[in-house]
């Protein structure tokens, strides 16, 4: 059995509104097995899609390699756009050293609703990925429920948003899809993308993730 802990506290920019939450970064950050090209920082992995997104959605380039100032390029592309990264899951057991949300067991969530009240100013959650079960969006909905809060469907259409009402504030929680490369097969079935590659046959994957996130960034 592989005990998986999240390598990284929370990110919290003073004056936060926008709070990216994800579940867990791959076991090699936890035990320190980085690659060459990892960032050693939340979304670090070489493999990941969030940071080149980023970089096109706010015409900043960023460095991939396992130094400080690449963790550096990072925090304050973050500071100066008021995003924050917390992700759920404090910690995980798992049969094997591996990175799927399905492998999940004995799951210890953080408080996401308390980190909420400690900071008001943040507006809206983006969630990294949809209602898949151990996934992002699927375990805040647990959480809420345990606490007794309450959320309401805006839009079901993709990408879809919630309303969660916490001590008479709003935050819109938006389920994106997922920065990894593993959402590239659902892509590939979304009717804009499709859309979007009859018209232009270079459209990628990227692409799409780009226009999505553009709405919400």
């Amino acid at each position: 059995m592989f005990i998986h802990q999240h390598p990284y506290s929370p990110f919290l920019p003073d004056k936060v509104e926008k709070l990216i939450v994800g579940t867990i970064p791959p076991p090699r950050f936890s035990t320190g097995q980085l690659f060459q090209e990892d960032v050693d920082f939340c979304y670090g992995s070489k493999y990941g899609l969030l940071w080149p997104i980023m970089e096109r959605l706010f015409d900043h380039s960023l460095d991939y390699e396992n130094t400080s100032k690449a963790i550096e390029q990072r925090k304050q592309l973050l500071i100066r756009n008021r995003i924050g990264i917390c992700d759920l899951v404090e910690s995980c057991s798992r049969e094997r050293p591996e990175a799927s949300d399905l492998g999940m067991k004995d799951i210890v969530l953080r408080n996401l609703p308390q980190v909420l009240s400690e900071n008001p100013s943040v507006k809206q959650i983006l969630f990294m990925g949809g209602a898949s079960k151990n996934g992002p969006e699927y375990l805040f909905h647990q959480q809420v429920r345990n606490q007794g809060l309450r959320m309401r469907l805006q839009r079901s259409d993709s990408p879809r948003i919630h309303e969660l009402y916490l001590e008479n504030r709003r935050v819109d929680c938006v389920s994106l899809i997922s920065p990894s490369s593993a959402a590239n097969r659902s892509i590939g079935g979304h009717p804009f993308y499709k859309k979007m590659k009859t018209l232009n046959p270079s459209y990628s994957a990227l692409d799409f993730r780009v226009s999505q996130y553009a709405e919400f960034f």
